[in-house]
């Protein structure tokens, strides 16, 4: 199984919403990197595979 952006995004948004629905304190620092994964996967393609 080849893991690629268009794989991994869903699979990150099923962990952060499990762990934010565990503990919402964590809801910003999720969100946070998430985003920052997000974007630097948009800015350099090569990263996601």
């Amino acid at each position: 199984m080849t893991l690629t952006a268009l794989t991994l995004t869903p699979l990150i948004s099923l962990i952060a919403g499990v762990l934010i629905l565990i503990m919402p304190r964590l809801l910003n620092y999720i969100v946070a990197l998430y985003l920052i994964i997000i974007g630097l996967v948009g800015l350099f393609p090569q990263l996601g595979g």
